[in-house]
């Protein structure tokens, strides 16, 4: 494929619950690739129901599709955008140098532009002043800064207040210091995302909460507490990791946790096509192909656009 194609990386994003990567190892089977997430959250081991690790969605008629960035830290680690970016071109480096095509899998917007917008990534130290001034503020408003911030490279996911301060504080610190460079290997992507309608995206989002609660959710989170966790810790990861959490703990009941969780996870595919949606306002060209199709139409389109 490397020698048909003017792109040197795959890009297969989209909301949660879309399909994407049982669409990425099919087009990897077929291009002789192996997959890089860009999952903020599936970089934990242990981390799997909650995380929605579909591990069968890799195996491609009795193949293992080879995948990266997943289960690579324990639980609690404060794993960010930085060390994610230095991991992905490692990978992708290695993939590239034995010849197979890298396929870059994942919803996370920031890993996604953190690769494509070749962040100046560095440590960023604490603002205790700037945090003062965004305590009180809401995750929207919280939201609504991050957005007004020309280029982005904050180091955090924003589906917290906390997480969202630090990005602005990171964005903030980045403004201040416009002389940091940092020299990063150069990507020619095609960008593919994956279009799933909003009713039909609920409706699977619902029946997969349902599924993986069934499956055994709540016990991975009495595992992970088990294992000396704290609460605070696992419940910086939002989503189901925080309602799971607050219900373990005796916080909340289940029914009132079913029904934070699934109300909190449509809101965050929401923010992701909105995320999606900015990146094509920033020029990313993205390829949107309908969920609704027959799979291997989909993988066929893909490899018709890598041929260019």
């Amino acid at each position: 494929m490397q020698n048909k194609t003017p792109y040197n990386l795959l890009v297969i994003t989209g909301p949660t619950a879309s399909g994407k990567t049982k669409l990425a190892a099919r087009v990897a089977n077929k291009i002789d690739g192996e997959i890089i997430s860009a999952d903020s959250r599936q970089i934990y081991r242990r981390m799997d129901f909650g995380t929605g690790k579909d591990y069968e969605d890799y195996i491609i008629n009795g193949r293992k599709i080879p995948y990266h960035l997943i289960d690579i830290q324990e639980p609690g680690y404060k794993y960010n955008v930085y060390e994610y970016q230095n991991d992905f071109f490692d990978v992708f480096k290695d993939i590239q140098t034995r010849d197979k095509f890298p396929v870059m899998c994942g919803g996370t917007g920031l890993y996604i532009q953190a690769v494509l917008d070749q962040y100046k990534m560095v440590h960023v130290p604490p603002d205790t002043n700037l945090r003062e001034k965004l305590k009180d503020k809401s995750l929207n408003e919280l939201t609504e800064i991050l957005a007004s911030f020309k280029k982005l490279h904050n180091t955090t996911d924003t589906d917290t207040v906390k997480r969202a301060i630090r990005s602005i504080e990171i964005e903030t610190y980045y403004q201040n210091h416009p002389e940091i460079e940092v020299k990063l290997p150069e990507v020619n992507p095609l960008l593919i995302g994956v279009k799933i309608d909003r009713e039909q995206r609920r409706e699977k989002i619902t029946r997969r909460l349902k599924e993986r609660l069934q499956e055994g959710m709540v016990e991975e989170v009495e595992s992970l507490l088990g294992e000396g966790l704290k609460p605070e810790d696992l419940i910086y990861y939002g989503l189901e990791y925080k309602f799971l959490t607050q219900y373990v703990t005796g916080e909340i009941s289940y029914d009132e946790m079913f029904q934070k969780l699934n109300i909190a996870i449509h809101q965050f595919a929401k923010r992701q096509m909105t995320w999606f949606r900015g990146m094509e306002r920033k020029g990313h060209k993205i390829h949107w192909i309908n969920v609704d199709n027959e799979i291997g139409e989909n993988v066929e389109t893909i490899i018709h656009l890598l041929e260019g």
